[in-house]
């Protein structure tokens, strides 16, 4: 990529949306959009995205854009492919078009899991990216399997009973790996050459690809708007969200850090986690976390070598 030929192109997602100071997703939004050279057409699951970009009669996208369900995105997002296979079949079409779907880790890992592992499984010709903020963000910020263990939620609050989230997160990249697509790749708003060379090789792939980027929401991470990047910045260095890509079966770690930072100082800059940081008395939790954290990141270096 030509950094100087993408300054030059015009932004197809475009600046007044509604969104939080400090927010993730529009930072991934406009990273992915530009690089792409086809005409395309976006579908996103209902969340903050989707009520803060296309609030009718307004919309900050100058590409034709659908808003769905929790649940549906991936399901209407190939429904579209499909009949756009069928008119270039018939000679109606002859332009090349991608299909782009965005949804959060509760319209992805939970709600919308079901219509995303079908439309993978049909090998309909879409990226489907998750804008992963560990929580059901945009409806008070309850718990989501991508939560992390130990977070503070409305579903999990903390008390004398409760730390927070007792369940590890799930490993969602590592289940669409497991459908066998020809591309999948884990990536972060931080390291935005990594994340855009991705989204250029999945909208290159015949066939099925899938996304998945941490993109924080600052609300219910509790941090300060100018620290977002920095904090997700924070994690791959943690190595508690590893850049990694898996294409046509074959694992490759995309960044490695010099000096591997311990997970508590991640932990740390949040408001979701400070009760875990009272004077002693989660010492042996932080510690559990860590080696949580370790024991992923060995199992991606045996997958990659």
């Amino acid at each position: 990529m030509k950094l100087q030929e993408l300054t030059e192109k015009p932004d197809l997602f475009t600046g007044g949306h509604r969104a939080c100071a400090g927010c993730g997703f529009p930072i991934l939004i406009r990273l992915v959009m530009s690089v792409v050279d086809t005409p395309v057409v976006v579908g996103a699951a209902t969340g903050c995205l989707s009520v803060t970009t296309a609030l009718y009669p307004y919309s900050s996208w100058r590409v034709p854009f659908i808003h769905n369900a929790f649940e549906n995105a991936a399901a209407t997002i190939s429904g579209v492919e499909a009949a756009y296979c069928t008119f270039k079949r018939r000679g109606r079409l002859n332009t090349e078009i991608r299909f782009i779907a965005f949804g959060g880790d509760g319209g992805t890992y939970d709600i919308g899991l079901q219509s995303l592992s079908g439309t993978m499984e049909r090998g309909h010709r879409i990226l489907y990216i998750c804008y992963d903020n560990g929580a059901y963000a945009n409806t008070g910020i309850q718990r989501s399997s991508a939560t992390p263990r130990g977070a503070n939620t409305t579903t999990t609050p903390v008390g004398k009973k409760s730390y927070g989230k007792i369940r590890p997160r799930k490993n969602l990249t590592y289940i669409m790996a497991d459908h066998g697509i020809p591309y999948v790749a884990q990536a972060a708003i931080s390291h935005w050459r990594d994340l855009m060379t991705k989204t250029k090789k999945a909208l290159e792939t015949e066939g099925p690809s899938f996304i998945n980027v941490m993109a924080p929401c600052r609300l219910s991470w509790g941090n300060n708007p100018q620290e977002t990047v920095d904090l997700v910045e924070e994690a791959v260095n943690s190595c508690c969200w590893p850049l990694f890509e898996v294409e046509n079966g074959k694992w490759r770690l995309n960044f490695k850090p010099k000096t591997k930072t311990p997970y508590h100082h991640w932990l740390r800059r949040q408001t979701r986690f400070r009760h875990l940081f009272h004077p002693t008395e989660n010492e042996e939790l932080i510690q559990d976390l860590q080696a949580e954290v370790d024991r992923n990141w060995e199992e991606l270096l045996s997958r990659c070598q």
